[in-house]
């Protein structure tokens, strides 16, 4: 056996040849997760900047929208989101302890949250188009009460910063379900464990996002 081969038959098979060993990989996917989570947080920022911005401006527009909205469907979706976190954390928890089954099943019922979460928000979403409450020059000024004529710009962030939300928690069930099935395989485990913690910190700030969006949204009025 050569030299290559048998440095290629020690090395850890998930450890990337760019690497040292395994703890260097480990740190560089961390920090590369992190990286990747501060621009998500900077363009979610941006929003939240212009929300303020604007709320500052015309606080009663931002009073009378807010009145539009479910809070109950909101309050519902916030216990989701919050729920799933914590499968969530079982989940990577239980992959690192080697407990094959465990993980599997709480990672399905994260992502089964995440379905969850994106129902309700469809049954609301339907019901702002059907009364006509659409962002901008959208909004149907032959549906909505005269009263609620200058609701354009309020709606506009709402389906701006909850649209932008809602294609991450779609984003992360299609993660959480790759790892899932990955885990089910035996391809991740207590030996490597990486594509699940760096999942598991993408689904956490995308609850975080929402602790955000729900009282500035719905609580607002």
């Amino acid at each position: 056996m050569s030299t290559d081969s048998a440095h290629h038959d020690s090395h850890d098979s998930h450890v990337a040849h760019h690497f040292r060993d395994a703890g260097h990989q480990y740190e560089s996917s961390k920090q590369g997760i992190w990286l990747f989570m501060v621009t998500e947080i900077l363009m979610f920022g941006g929003l939240f900047v212009g929300y303020f911005i604007f709320h500052n401006l015309y606080p009663e527009m931002f009073r009378e929208g807010s009145k539009q909205l479910s809070w109950i469907m909101g309050s519902i979706n916030t216990c989701v989101l919050l729920f799933s976190s914590w499968t969530m954390a079982l989940g990577v928890m239980y992959t690192q302890q080697g407990q094959r089954e465990k993980a599997f099943r709480v990672l399905l019922l994260t992502m089964l949250c995440g379905v969850a979460f994106m129902v309700i928000k469809y049954f609301e979403y339907s019901a702002k188009f059907h009364h006509g409450f659409l962002p901008g020059h959208f909004l149907n000024l032959e549906h909505v009460h005269p009263e609620h004529k200058n609701l354009g710009m309020y709606f506009g962030f709402y389906f701006a910063m909850t649209g932008l939300h809602g294609i991450h928690v779609l984003t992360g069930m299609i993660l959480i379900g790759w790892v899932a099935m990955r885990v089910k395989k035996g391809e991740l485990g207590a030996n490597y464990s990486t594509p699940v913690e760096g999942v598991g910190i993408f689904w956490h700030i995308v609850d975080l996002v929402w602790i955000f969006l729900f009282p500035l949204l719905y609580l607002v009025g």
